[in-house]
């Protein structure tokens, strides 16, 4: 019966059927052609369900495993039939190595077939006028399982097609994701081959940059995370950075910080920092700055040497590797005075202002910078010494810059940096009670807050407070935040800011006009600090006005 070669289907059904007529025949290695039987039978089933999709004599993929299919059973029936000889006309060894081989191609095929009918790309019509996000889908699923079969070469290819899909916008990635690209990904990792390792760590590093996309990522647990530990070891300079791109969004979980400081990525990350490409040392301040933020991995840090390294880097780097490593050093001096010192000593605070006067064009950038200092300032020796550096006159921006997190950071440092009243009259004469004041008015409770707690000190110098009777919303915008209903603010700020204004005849009448006495009394049941007395004042003005 003549096959038509048209038709791959009925071609390798075809030859299928030879093969299992000249099975049993064979006089040489019956076991394995006994092997080779049970595959034959599985991947019969496979051609039957080929025959249900319209598209595969037309799918590139599957008209490629089709062809593969039939050479593989081609050379398997002529192998067949010299087994059925006693004498092996090519020896024993080189006949034994071709039935081993054919095995290892139809079990290759088997599975080939498997992924590719489970795959659904059998079922995918390019119908012209379909709408983007179904091409996209459809190509999604289609690459996917191009990355499973065919030869290296075609993987390769494959994994080419799926970097330019996802890096054509998140939407893409959003949909790969959806179709199971990450798990594919991972599995990929194992890759013997550098070139595919590399293109697979930019494709996570990719999805890792889309937030809804981070928790399939997650997912993956400790499996990715060796993986991509590995490649901070013995990958290339592009691998290594796009490894520590994707471990910045795996890094925020306390569970995956412990993760990698247990597995040398500590070491392994400020090693980058130091001899790594610009980028690659940027990535991995960043990872450095997640992973500082959690205080048992700190003293991986100090064993490795760490705040020497980052002061390095927070002085030489790029303008990004420069905000992570000082976001990362502001991370690991919270609540550490021998750290705040060590910072100060090795020359943090000039690291500091370089960057403070260089950020200027990115205002946003210098939310790590102002809290850092904030830190160092606490400690009031290195108060000093900052403001001997001029940093009071460097507030006067950031406490009126656009960018709300760096007014409420700005505002922070203001309240350490009050320490004593020289410092406190310099913050008056450069017009920082202006911008806090207004900040008092804010939408943020954070920066309402801040701005209060600034002011509470500042008031302790009398010429500030003569400024700020000047101002017309003062008084009214501070007892505003008396008011209970106001939450997660603490009451004592405006407080103890009211208090140090109290004696004043005008303010005294101005915090009764404005209600200040109704949110006293709730304030006093709540036991706030200070409000008591506070409110006592207030009592006595009014008797005093009632004489009068």
């Amino acid at each position: 019966m003549k096959v038509p070669e048209n038709d791959p289907i009925a071609l390798a059904a075809h030859l299928l059927s030879s093969l299992l007529e000249e099975i049993p025949l064979v006089q040489n290695f019956k076991g394995k052609w006994a092997l080779i039987r049970d595959k034959l039978g599985e991947l019969r089933g496979q051609l039957t369900d080929f025959t249900d999709f319209p598209n595969s004599v037309s799918n590139p993929l599957s008209l490629d495993l089709l062809r593969s299919i039939s050479l593989t059973l081609d050379d398997a029936v002529s192998l067949a039939k010299k087994c059925q000889s006693p004498r092996l006309s090519e020896g024993k060894l080189r006949t034994q190595s071709d039935v081993d081989s054919v095995l290892a191609k139809l079990d290759r095929h088997v599975k080939d077939a498997e992924i590719l009918i489970r795959s659904g790309v059998l079922q995918d019509g390019f119908v012209v006028g379909s709408s983007k996000r179904e091409a996209v889908r459809a190509e999604s699923r289609n690459l996917i399982t191009r990355l499973q079969i065919g030869s290296t070469e075609s993987r390769n290819s494959a994994m080419d097609s799926l970097l330019g899909v996802l890096q054509e916008d998140d939407k893409n990635v959003m949909i790969a994701v959806a179709q199971g690209v990450v798990p594919l990904l991972v599995r990929l990792l194992d890759s013997s081959s550098s070139e595919m390792k590399e293109k697979t760590v930019a494709a996570i590093s990719r999805v890792s940059m889309v937030d809804s996309s981070k928790h399939v990522l997650i997912a993956e647990g400790l499996l990715l995370l060796n993986h991509l530990l590995r490649v901070l070891d013995s990958g290339s300079g592009f691998a290594k950075e796009r490894a520590c791109v994707a471990l910045q969004a795996l890094s925020f979980s306390k569970e995956n910080a412990r993760a990698i400081g247990s597995r040398g990525g500590i070491s392994s990350l400020l090693e980058i920092c130091q001899t790594g490409t610009p980028g690659s040392q940027a990535s991995a301040a960043g990872v450095l700055r997640n992973l500082a933020a959690f205080s048992e991995i700190k003293e991986n840090f100090l064993e490795e040497n760490g705040v020497l390294v980052l002061l390095g880097l927070a002085g030489s780097g790029t303008a990004l590797a420069q905000e992570n490593a000082i976001g990362c050093l502001c991370n690991l001096v919270a609540d550490d005075e021998s750290l705040k010192l060590l910072v100060a000593k090795d020359g943090g605070i000039m690291c500091l202002k370089n960057f403070w006067d260089s950020a200027y064009s990115s205002v946003r950038s210098l939310e790590v910078a102002v809290d850092l200092l904030r830190h160092l300032a606490s400690l009031q020796p290195i108060a000093e010494v900052l403001v001997l550096h001029g940093f009071i006159t460097r507030f006067v921006g950031v406490l009126n810059c656009g960018v709300l997190g760096v007014r409420i950071a700005a505002a922070r440092a203001v309240y350490e940096l009050g320490f004593c009243t020289k410092t406190r009259k310099e913050f008056g004469e450069h017009g920082c009670i202006a911008s806090l004041i207004k900040m008092l008015d804010g939408k943020a409770i954070e920066e309402k807050e801040a701005a209060a707690k600034a002011l509470s000190t500042l008031m302790l110098y009398s010429g500030n407070r003569r400024i700020f009777r000047k101002d017309e919303k003062g008084i009214l915008s501070a007892v505003q935040l008396l008011d209970p209903s106001i939450k997660n603010l603490d009451k004592k700020y405006p407080v103890s800011l009211l208090t140090s204004l109290v004696q004043c005849k005008k303010c005294r009448k101005q915090m009764v006009v404005a209600g200040a006495c109704a949110y006293l009394q709730k304030l006093v049941e709540m036991d706030v600090e200070g409000s008591k007395k506070l409110l006592e004042s207030l009592g006595r003005s009014k008797i005093w006005g009632v004489f009068a």
